[in-house]
């Protein structure tokens, strides 16, 4: 799947899970390393991992570090948007969070084989991870990028989105408390 990047926003403290996620270990895997590795399957390439509150070694994937990651997830976007500007055989990415354990291949696979210029992954039509925006569009997404609100502001203002449901084949919450 040439010209498609995965970027993965995996900085931040995880306040409300008590430690950073990306090295939390979930069913004998890393969850940064989940991450990635879905992004992979469906043929994404390069995989962008946005690192910050923790720091560590994420093998097939490049690591960008966000010295702001206390700002919030914006920071991070904009930290791996900017991180793949140089690719110019990149024209899409596909954005996901790091701490998504109900997130499967098949999901990101229906989201990035939308042909569209801003795809949204629904379950059960709530909008939800992974996302996948067109280089166009990566300049005005960094302009709305501020605090936690990530793409927000941005989509907030579009009227050209394809929501794309995945709510059969996959689970979009998110991991906030540690599972026992």
């Amino acid at each position: 799947m040439s010209g498609i990047a995965g970027l993965v926003l995996a900085a931040g403290a995880g306040s409300r899970y008590g430690q950073p996620k990306a090295p939390v270990v979930l069913d004998g895997e890393r969850l940064v390393d989940r991450a990635v590795r879905l992004l992979r399957e469906v043929g994404c390439d390069p995989v962008v991992v946005v690192l910050g509150a923790w720091v560590g070694d994420v093998p097939d994937a490049e690591v960008a570090l966000n010295a702001d990651w206390a700002e919030g997830m914006g920071s991070s976007l904009r930290v791996g948007l900017t991180a793949l500007e140089h690719r110019t055989e990149v024209e899409r990415v596909a954005i996901t969070l790091v701490d998504l354990p109900g997130l499967t291949a098949d999901a990101v696979r229906r989201v990035v084989a939308c042909p569209d210029d801003i795809v949204i992954a629904t379950y059960e039509g709530e909008r939800g991870h992974p996302v996948l925006f067109t280089r166009k569009h990566w300049n005005g997404i960094r302009e709305h990028a501020q605090g936690d609100q990530g793409a927000r502001g941005f989509l907030r203002e579009r009227t050209d989105i394809t929501l794309v449901e995945v709510g059969d084949i996959a689970r979009g919450y998110d991991l906030d408390e540690p599972i026992e």
